[in-house]
């Protein structure tokens, strides 16, 4: 378990150093611009890093299946030999999906107004930006979405269904409770993340407003920062840390 949240804490760490360093040189600077390499290359990590996310969230999810639904298989199943390979694959695969987005975006053309309507160079505001046609690369986006974005998501559901089953039929309330916690902060990162994610990308590029940039901003920025928050929860000392702060404040108010 803490192998794979160790490289989902790496994912994130990748995710924000992306687009907060030059989000924040363009405040200081008070300098709008990006290169166009610059900005195809943002583009490339920004969309690598959050399908390593998803897809290694997926992967996670089966770690915890069978740690709750077969722990007695557990240490042979999930073995240290899976974790390297599962994480290999993962970044092997998604390696290419920001490749053929980023080659397709290449042979467009931005002929009319250049300005990004967003804080990075996120995938649907240059499509929108473009004025050529989108069409093959919107079919594009859909097809891959369905393969690296549906496909992670299904398995992730199904297996908290298996798990949700499994916890309710044990007769001991510790025990459930127990089990729930083991799942707790990786159900939680998983609902922040695909909260936003289905509100953005399963949807035409034509409908993309500035809500939507917000939406995005919230994966791309707040998710990341709070997942280390969420994921220390399944540590003892930070959860008596809070209590021992509000101890000490009421020893001190006598």
């Amino acid at each position: 378990m803490y192998f794979f949240i160790a490289n989902l804490s790496c994912v994130d760490i990748c995710f924000t150093s992306v687009t907060i360093p030059k989000t924040l040189l363009n405040i200081q600077t008070q300098s709008q611009s990006i290169p166009y390499t610059g900005c195809l290359t943002q583009m490339y990590f920004l969309i690598l890093f959050l399908k390593l996310d998803n897809t290694l969230l997926a992967v996670t999810v089966y770690d915890r299946f069978v740690a709750i639904c077969h722990p007695l298989h557990y240490a042979t199943t999930v073995s240290p030999k899976f974790g390297i390979t599962s994480a290999s694959v993962a970044v092997i695969v998604t390696d290419v999906y920001p490749l053929i987005h980023t080659l397709l975006m290449d042979t467009l053309s931005f002929c009319a107004s250049m300005r990004i309507h967003h804080i990075f160079c996120e995938l649907y505001a240059l499509l929108k930006l473009s004025c050529s046609d989108t069409h093959i690369s919107e079919l594009v986006v859909y097809t891959l979405e369905s393969i690296l974005f549906v496909t992670p998501f299904l398995l992730i559901s199904l297996s908290y269904t298996y798990i949700f089953s499994a916890i309710l039929r044990l007769r001991s309330p510790q025990s459930k409770c127990k089990a729930f916690s083991t799942c707790s902060s990786h159900l939680a990162v998983v609902s922040l993340l695909y909260g936003t994610l289905l509100g953005v990308y399963l949807r035409p590029s034509s409908s993309y407003t500035a809500e939507d940039s917000m939406a995005t901003v919230l994966y791309a920025v707040v998710a990341p920062m709070l997942n280390p928050f969420i994921y220390s929860l399944r540590n003892k000392d930070m959860k008596g840390a809070p209590r021992g702060l509000l101890s000490w404040r009421k020893v001190c108010s006598w």
